[in-house]
């Protein structure tokens, strides 16, 4: 792995040491960092921390790294988050592909656990390849709850099957687009790590005008067909994430919503030590599904 420092633009300042996790960078002799290429995790923190760009890891030039200038107004980034809807009503056109472009790229800059940069993301970009999907998934679920013999798959759909029977669109809410964010099997965080990708989507795709649906029905219905994750070009070695609908959107949001209110604590000093009952109990909910 490529690992280089400016020595004239190095000021010796430490902060690239003192911010690695993975304890992959100390001094040298002469107080220039040096690096130990197994202990990195290709997080680039030392890349993102240099005060003066003195660092170039993985191949990368720090000059090309964008600045945190321009921010938005936190005030923004909380209308933002207070105005998002679940959209389920879509025009029915492509997103504009310049759109569609800054989408995707964007998700390169997700997190993820222990920086493990692995995961996949299947777009139906063209809305003729959706109606393909659309058409063949839904057939197959009409068949899955209208054969006696196979009504032990239908599971929590069978409460749809009046509206699969009527030919309505109950999984994809004829929606234009969709992304399938899958992740390895042995990745640290495999099961959280769509979901934070995901939610980035989300809230980008809305600050700019596009609206996104989290769909657990498509979700379920990858899971259950093999085919479906065949045609979507899922790794061998993954499994799928989770799944989100997207367009341009056919209805317009006057105003946010009033949710109640989770219930929040401030957590006190010292920690109980329950019974085995208690804990026994505690990790049954943790674990449950």
């Amino acid at each position: 792995m490529e690992f280089k420092v400016n020595n004239e633009k190095c000021v010796h300042c430490g902060k690239c040491i003192n911010d690695c996790m993975g304890h992959a960078l100390k001094f040298d002799e002469n107080q220039i960092p040096v690096f130990d290429a197994t202990k990195c995790i290709k997080c680039q923190h030392c890349l993102a921390i240099c005060p003066t760009g003195a660092l170039s890891i993985c191949g990368k030039n720090p000059e090309e790294s964008d600045l945190p200038d321009n921010l938005p107004e936190a005030s923004k980034v909380l209308n933002l988050i207070k105005t998002r809807r679940s959209y389920r009503h879509y025009k029915y056109e492509n997103v504009d592909r310049d759109l569609m472009e800054k989408l995707k790229n964007m998700l390169n800059w997700t997190p993820t656990g222990v920086n493990n940069h692995r995961l996949h993301f299947s777009f139906i970009e063209d809305i003729e390849v959706m109606d393909d999907f659309r058409s063949y998934t839904n057939g197959k679920m009409l068949r899955v709850l209208t054969n006696p013999a196979l009504k032990h798959l239908a599971g929590k759909f069978e409460r749809y099957k009046n509206a699969f029977l009527k030919g309505h669109d109950i999984i994809f809410r004829g929606a234009p687009h969709m992304v399938v964010v899958s992740s390895p099997v042995d990745a640290p965080c495999a099961d959280i790590d769509p979901v934070i990708a995901l939610s980035y989507f989300e809230l980008y795709a809305q600050s700019l005008g596009i609206g996104t649906c989290w769909c657990g029905i498509a979700y379920s219905v990858i899971k259950m067909f093999p085919e479906l994750c065949e045609h979507l070009e899922i790794p061998e070695g993954y499994k799928v994430g989770y799944a989100m609908l997207f367009g341009m959107p056919d209805v317009k949001y006057k105003r946010a919503t009033q949710p109640e209110k989770f219930e929040m604590i401030s957590v006190k000093k010292g920690i109980k030590n329950s019974g085995v009952a208690d804990k026994l109990k505690r990790y049954f909910w943790n674990f449950a599904k």
